[in-house]
């Protein structure tokens, strides 16, 4: 049983020294970085040293936008609104009063698709659609595309980009669509907020009622409230 047991006992500590050195050579592995893996067609921060950007997509809640102009003309802030080609379709009146306040109009398809499951005809078809009629709502020619949901496929940006629209992700996302809750909406746009910052938001009820403070706080730290062309340059 000793000779038994002194067996085991070697047996488990070869067994250790190689899971340690295994582990040791994954940590002295170069390391990969996440922006390798990015899309240089995809713009997920802008360059400006003292803007952040401001997005709002918008497929519902046309009285929020209102309420979300008037506080940016408070505090004298341009933001982004990449608006759904069916509601836009629906709230022409709204998509002009966005463009004769000066802030940006960017297309966000036209039925909120999940365009990474869209072939390249279909990607083309879907965000053609909504940036023809926002130009012809807004009377601003459109060059910003963000994908709904954040999905895409290189289709997506092959189509995009064939449509002379740049893609635009995000650096920070309030989340405000889910979590209801307007103290966590000024916390997720100004935690760490820094020059370049692309900030996703929408309009709700409680993004209005925070939007007056996210903007004060920008100002008392000498950020600018900029579009996201002026940002990503």
């Amino acid at each position: 049983m000793k000779k038994r047991s002194h067996a085991v006992t070697a047996l488990t500590n070869v067994v250790l020294a190689l899971i340690v050195v295994a582990l040791g050579a994954v940590c002295f592995l170069p390391a990969v970085s996440p922006a390798s893996e990015i899309d240089p067609r995809v713009h997920y921060r802008g360059t400006s040293e003292d803007g952040v950007s401001l997005m709002f997509n918008v497929y519902q809640d046309t009285e929020e936008v209102y309420a979300i102009l008037d506080a940016l003309d408070g505090a004298e802030a341009k933001a982004t609104f990449f608006l759904g080609g069916c509601w836009a379709d629906d709230n022409v009146a709204c998509v002009k009063e966005i463009a004769r306040r000066g802030h940006e109009i960017g297309t966000h398809g036209y039925f909120h698709r999940e365009h990474d499951k869209l072939t390249l005809e279909e990607n083309l078809n879907e965000i053609r659609t909504s940036a023809e009629f926002l130009t012809l709502a807004s009377g601003r020619e459109i060059t910003l595309f963000a994908p709904p949901s954040g999905a895409y496929n290189g289709d997506t940006l092959t189509a995009a980009e064939s449509l002379s629209l740049k893609t635009v992700m995000w650096s920070k996302d309030t989340i405000d669509w889910r979590d209801k809750d307007e103290e966590l909406c000024f916390t997720r746009a100004t935690k760490d907020v820094q020059g370049g910052d692309l900030i996703l938001m929408h309009p709700m009820e409680h993004t209005a009622r925070a939007l007056p403070r996210i903007l004060n706080y920008y100002r008392e730290h000498g950020l600018r409230a900029i579009t996201v062309s002026e940002n990503i340059g």
